[in-house]
């Protein structure tokens, strides 16, 4: 009998020793200066530490291609005739090793001198290549081989939530960054041209004053985007043009000096389509524009394209999203009938419209 409960006892010890073991092996592991396990602190620090060391390697990686732009323009005359000069400025980032260098159109837009800082405290002049006020992007080069670059990420690939950093160089003040996540995707927001941007990021990642052209980067390092608006009344609510519209605005301003459009009067975001409509119809691409709107007396009207049609090629191009879109309608010759295909619900639908030249 005193047996058995001896054994009983031994059998309710067991687990409490095998707990003591574990914590001395905490201890012991601590002793090598390793951390023990711990509860929800440490591993809120260690997420902390990977969260900060995230933003700190995209820091040191991309602010050597951040630059200051300070834009002279003339303003009129003074009494004695002379012209009167008026400054503004904000960011930009070199995107390629012989100094051109990517902004927003509404900082260096009607300038008669610009003058670009390098994060090394470098001045030099630069002279525009070309600015599209419709997307906000602008190109402009300075003189000065073998400068560090930004590598250019894909826009289509962000994802709501992600973390991204915004990297400005505002008034001379060397990498002013701010750190926050995408709110949003596919956002439309109106430019100093007063059309719409469509695919706009939104993001929380605070823009300060003068940080306007500057990267929009994601934790590896690439820009994903180029900030260009805050909401003044609004706090945390700040947007950014996708990198892969940047890309293409900047192609053309190397080519032309412009950007010649088509326009079919519709406001449209990337959305994705059912894997059984891709199926079905052997669609390339699992994501097309869904139209949000059409305007009256517009192309798309007169096509008979309608609120809630996804289109999915043009002219026998695929369009995987409003970047598409864009790309297609630079490139369609303006006044020709062109192939639309659209989604309408589940039926496949080809329209035939014909593109107009839009106004810059």
């Amino acid at each position: 009998m005193n047996l058995e409960i001896v054994e009983r006892d031994f059998s309710v010890l067991a687990p409490l020793a095998s707990v003591n073991a574990t914590e001395a092996d905490g201890w012991k592991d601590e002793s090598r200066g390793e951390a023990p396990i711990a509860g929800s602190v440490s591993s809120d620090d260690s997420l902390l530490d990977a969260y900060s060391r995230a933003v700190t390697s995209v820091v040191g990686t991309v602010s050597p291609a951040v630059v200051n732009i300070e834009v002279h323009q003339v303003s009129g005359r003074t009494r004695s005739g002379e012209p009167r000069e008026r400054r503004g400025g904000g960011s930009g980032f070199v995107f390629t090793p012989d100094g051109l260098i990517l902004t927003n159109s509404h900082v260096v837009h009607d300038a008669s001198r610009i003058e670009v800082t390098l994060a090394d405290g470098r001045r030099m002049p630069a002279s525009a290549i070309g600015d599209d006020p419709a997307s906000d992007l602008a190109v402009i080069r300075v003189d000065e081989p073998g400068l560090t670059v930004a590598a250019l990420g894909d826009s289509q690939r962000l994802r709501v939530g992600q973390l991204v950093v915004a990297i400005g160089n505002p008034y001379g003040f060397q990498s002013t960054v701010t750190a926050g996540v995408v709110s949003a995707l596919g956002r439309s927001l109106r430019s100093y041209s007063g059309r719409l941007i469509d695919d706009v990021i939104q993001t929380d990642a605070a823009l300060n004053p003068g940080n306007s052209g500057g990267p929009l980067v994601d934790s590896a390092g690439r820009v994903v985007g180029v900030n260009t608006a805050t909401i003044l009344p609004a706090q945390g609510i700040c947007f950014a043009i996708g990198i892969n519209t940047a890309k293409f605005v900047a192609s053309r301003l190397l080519r032309d000096g412009r950007i010649r459009r088509s326009y079919i009067g519709v406001s449209a975001q990337t959305v994705p389509v059912h894997r059984r409509v891709v199926r079905f119809y052997d669609l390339p691409n699992e994501s097309g524009a869904l139209v949000i709107s059409v305007e009256e007396n517009s192309p798309a009207k007169r096509a008979g394209l309608r609120d809630g049609d996804i289109i999915v090629a043009l002219e026998g191009k695929p369009v995987a999203g409003v970047d598409d879109l864009h790309r297609l309608l630079t490139d369609v010759r303006v006044g020709a009938s062109c192939s639309l295909i659209t989604l309408r619900r589940t039926e496949k639908m080809e329209l035939r419209i014909v593109p107009e030249e839009a106004a810059n």
